[in-house]
């Protein structure tokens, strides 16, 4: 730690807010002990500049998403993620921590390497003061949520895929809902086990994945480019089809735009493992960005290979799994799409894996200050991880899951708040970001974007609010009990939770944020060793 020391902490029963840009405030008391500066209960940062870049790149996994997408609305949810993505990557290349959203930005005039700082997580400290710890509070809670919901949407989206592969080899298998719940709590605990048990490991496993995410790629170019007739330019292009019941072409376009969202959504996970990435300050920015950056073009490029080579559009989006059918019609052969099947399986099992980490690193921070109880703040001294937040989210996912067993509504409501709720932490943290870079409020970290910065920052939020707001129509009309769009009612129960926790007591008992952590582990963050 390079003689950086934590020091007791006075007065930690009360509230203390400061001048408007500073709060001091420690999330719970009793927790400034020896055991504090003891490396056993403190995580290690096991990954490298590649490690972490191929874990994003494999996280967010675009092309693998895009079967039912179309060729221009990809342009716009690539440009906007590429805005969301460059204003998150800015902030956390000065504040490089597990709290991302909820802890937004440097205060003015403050060094971002120095160990004295006094920060806190990126919306918190560029809030405006008055309301700074409710809004952090809002924040934390939303981010946490979401990301609850993404490993619940991607663990369905893993066992669906799965289902309908064993389904497409064997004619007289009778698919069940059931058994997707049965898939999720098998492949979530086992996941969960990697995640406790061979941590390790998962760098590696990470790294892996993300080449295999690149080959995977150029094998289904090269069969779909081969084997397939080609559709003309024409209907790539100029052809719009909707099955959504909707009769306005605009609207119907942008609900279009939800599922190539889907595959840019989830980018901050990688800020979220920040803590345990070597030179966090370096890597964290650069594998945000680039990898959307990358995963753009790549998506862009099989939107249009599967639209040329498509030969039945109404076949491939009423399937159960549209890219089974794609590949079937493409190749003729099961054998064949099943190969190609497992390795987007391969692909899938990692970015769940990926989701277990940074959800419950995100779970760890959040108890850490304050938001959730300081039991799962823990860190083992035997693992060195938070294992006690990693089994909390998937706990939580795993009650969720039986919902499948009644009815897939029930599940997909709370599934369908992943995009609305990320999409609004964004929002907050950009906004935030925006209004102290235009009041001069800002000392910036290394990768930043200059000049460009209150463009690119505005942008990010009308993307983001606009999106907000498709997110909430009802993707098909009439709307029905099982096919109304809950985004927005979850959300809002979310945020009732929310309000009610912080009338109700963290309005007068929660501190903030725990300062003198989060200086720790900035005055870390540059480090390039494990220990």
């Amino acid at each position: 730690m390079d003689s950086y020391e934590l020091h007791e902490s006075k007065h930690v029963h009360q509230v203390v807010v400061e001048a408007e840009d500073t709060v001091v405030a420690n999330a719970y008391p009793g927790r400034r002990t020896e055991d504090t500066r003891d490396t056993r209960t403190r995580v290690r940062r096991v990954f490298s500049f590649a490690q972490i870049f191929f874990f994003a790149l494999t996280y967010m996994s675009s092309w693998e998403t895009m079967a039912t997408a179309l060729a221009w609305g990809i342009l716009i949810v690539a440009a906007g993620a590429l805005a969301q993505s460059a204003s998150l990557a800015e902030m956390s290349s000065a504040q490089p921590i597990a709290g991302a959203q909820y802890v937004s930005c440097l205060p003015s005039n403050i060094n971002p390497s120095s160990t004295d700082t006094g920060v806190k997580h990126w919306t918190h400290a560029l809030a405006p003061a008055k309301q700074r710890r409710f809004i952090t509070w809002m924040q934390g809670w939303v981010t946490w949520f979401a990301w609850v919901s993404v490993l619940a949407g991607v663990a369905n989206t893993s066992a669906y895929m799965l289902q309908s592969l064993i389904a497409a080899n064997n004619p007289e298998y009778v698919p069940e809902a059931f058994h997707v719940t049965l898939i999720i709590f098998a492949l979530l605990i086992f996941m969960g086990l990697m995640n406790m048990f061979t941590w390790f490991l998962i760098p590696w496993f990470e790294l892996a994945a993300g080449i295999l995410h690149i080959v995977l790629f150029v094998i289904f170019v090269v069969v779909f480019v081969t084997l397939s007739p080609r559709k003309s330019a024409d209907f790539v292009f100029l052809r719009s089809a909707s099955q959504t019941g909707w009769n306005n072409p605009f609207i119907s376009f942008n609900l279009g735009l939800m599922t190539p969202t889907w595959g840019f959504v989830g980018f901050d996970g990688a800020v979220h493992m920040s803590e345990e990435v070597r030179k966090a300050r370096h890597a964290i920015p650069r594998a945000m960005f680039y990898t959307i950056v990358i995963n753009a073009v790549l998506a862009y490029s099989i939107i249009l290979v599967i639209l040329f080579c498509i030969q039945d559009m109404d076949a491939a989006v009423n399937s159960a799994f549209p890219i089974v059918e794609i590949c079937m019609q493409v190749t003729g052969s099961l054998p064949a799409t099943t190969a190609l099947v497992s390795g987007l399986i391969i692909i899938s099992f990692a970015v769940t894996l990926g989701s277990i980490a940074s959800a419950s690193r995100l779970t760890w921070a959040w108890a850490r200050d304050g938001g959730l109880p300081a039991w799962f703040a823990h860190i083992s001294p035997r693992h060195r991880i938070p294992v006690r937040s990693i089994w909390l989210p998937i706990f939580i996912v795993l009650c969720l899951a039986c919902l499948n067993i009644a009815s897939y509504a029930a599940f997909g409501a709370f599934i369908a708040l992943a995009s609305l709720a990320l999409f609004t932490s964004y929002a907050i943290a950009i906004s935030c970001m925006l209004r102290a870079r235009l009041q001069g409020k800002v000392d910036y970290g290394g990768w930043n974007l200059g000049r460009w910065g209150v463009p690119v920052n505005i942008f990010a939020l009308v993307y983001s609010g606009w999106m907000m707001v498709i997110f909430c129509f009802p993707a098909y009309v009439p709307v029905t009990a099982t096919g109304m769009n809950y985004a927005f009612p979850i959300f809002a129960f979310v945020v009732l939770v929310a309000l009610a926790l912080w009338f109700l007591q963290a309005r007068k008992t929660w501190p903030g944020l725990n300062k003198e952590v989060i200086d720790l582990v900035l005055s870390d963050s540059d480090r390039n060793t494990k220990d």
